[in-house]
């Protein structure tokens, strides 16, 4: 029997992962040996330690394996113990223009700093410092350019944030931490140009074996944030490039980790949940399938068993797909033929389609051992 939410034939495998150097980030590794891991960043003030951590707590029920809080202030500061002591996942300490609170943070048992050699005065000259504190402590560093805060001295140099200058910057900054034997870093090379932001980072994956944090920042409102991170995440992650990946929205941190997790499990690099297959309607459907397809998901909607769900609305190609899922109905005449694993098990009337759909979910649910697993039974 296929196991629910695999193919019988599956697809082409991506490139095998660029080899690079290992760094645990508190419990979770990252690098080549590990999963690709989703990271997003809270929006709350970091020294607001209670609204903070309720935060990370939905960004954990998402699926989110790391997150970033700013730290700007000395209250942001004075938090950062209480946040890395209570949070559920791993959490990286973001520091701009202060070195000072690099060292905060260290101190504070952050599971890792991120830094933007750009914006911090005099940071070349904090680095052996910054090493040795990062060392004693066992903290990973990443060195995260940004192309909205690139040097001025490779500004002048390139003109532009071109992808030469931004991994250029970065590869300098890790240098400078290799010439004091630091090597625990992780880079990111952002830029809100998808088209720019992959070269950039085909130029560092052919020139170091650091891990690689994939981002495109200021990607946008949503539905354009999305498209542009799917596009430039799918260009790399196909080459085996990319180790840790952030979805920068113009929306709730939460739907972030969303739109990650989502192009992870696309991609073959995450374990599918719930997978909607649903047409995208025309002039032959006969039935609503918009509606019927945004009923089932919301229906089906945290789902903790692999399962494909195709949701068809007219005869061309309704029933090869609903064949080929998990669950699937083929929508028509005011009917629907329910398939699950391939067979017709039932044929029910159009208004009863989404509660059969339900009702055979389920049912897989507890034949896999899983039970129900909805967000709203549990």
């Amino acid at each position: 029997m296929t196991d629910l939410a695999t193919p019988a034939f599956p697809p082409p495998a991506l490139a095998a992962r660029r080899s690079t150097r290992q760094l645990k980030v508190g419990p979770v590794g990252v690098g080549s040996a590990h999963p690709v891991s989703v990271q997003s960043m809270t929006t709350t003030l970091t020294a607001d330690v209670n609204a903070t951590l309720q935060q990370i707590a939905q960004l954990t029920a998402a699926g989110c394996d790391i997150v970033r809080v700013a730290c700007p202030s000395a209250d942001d500061a004075e938090a950062l113990p209480a946040i890395a002591g209570k949070s559920q996942i791993p959490v990286i300490a973001d520091i701009h223009f202060q070195p000072k609170y690099v060292f905060a943070a260290i101190d504070a048992g952050c599971a890792a700093v991120r830094v933007n050699p750009g914006n911090i005065r005099k940071f070349d000259d904090q680095v052996k410092e910054i090493a040795k504190a990062a060392r004693d402590r066992g903290t990973p560093i990443r060195i995260g350019v940004n192309a909205g805060s690139l040097d001025a001295r490779l500004l002048k140099k390139y003109g532009k944030a071109t992808p030469e200058a931004l991994a250029e910057s970065a590869l300098w900054e890790a240098g400078l931490f290799a010439e004091h034997g630091f090597h625990d870093l992780k880079i990111s090379v952002k830029h809100n140009d998808p088209v720019v932001m992959i070269r950039a980072y085909e130029i560092l994956a052919e020139q170091c074996d650091y891990p690689l944090h994939l981002g495109v920042t200021e990607a946008g409102p949503a539905f354009q944030g999305t498209v542009k991170s799917a596009v430039a995440f799918g260009a790399l992650l196909r080459q085996g490039i990319g180790d840790t990946i952030r979805v920068s929205l113009s929306a709730p941190p939460v739907e972030e980790v969303k739109v990650g997790v989502q192009i992870l499990q696309s991609l073959g690099l995450r374990p599918r949940k719930l997978e909607i297959v649903s047409c995208p309607s025309c002039g032959r459907a006969q039935v609503d399938v918009y509606k019927l397809a945004e009923q089932v998901t919301a229906a089906l909607e945290g789902m903790e068993i692999p399962l494909r769900v195709a949701v068809m609305g007219c005869v061309v190609n309704g029933p090869g797909e609903a064949r080929e899922a998990d669950l699937g109905v083929a929508s028509g005449n005011g009917k629907g033929q329910i398939f699950v694993r391939g067979e017709v098990v039932k044929t029910v009337p159009e208004r009863l389609i989404v509660e059969t759909l339900i009702e055979e979910a389920l049912r897989l649910a507890e034949e896999s051992g899983a039970g129900a697993g909805t967000e709203e039974q549990s």
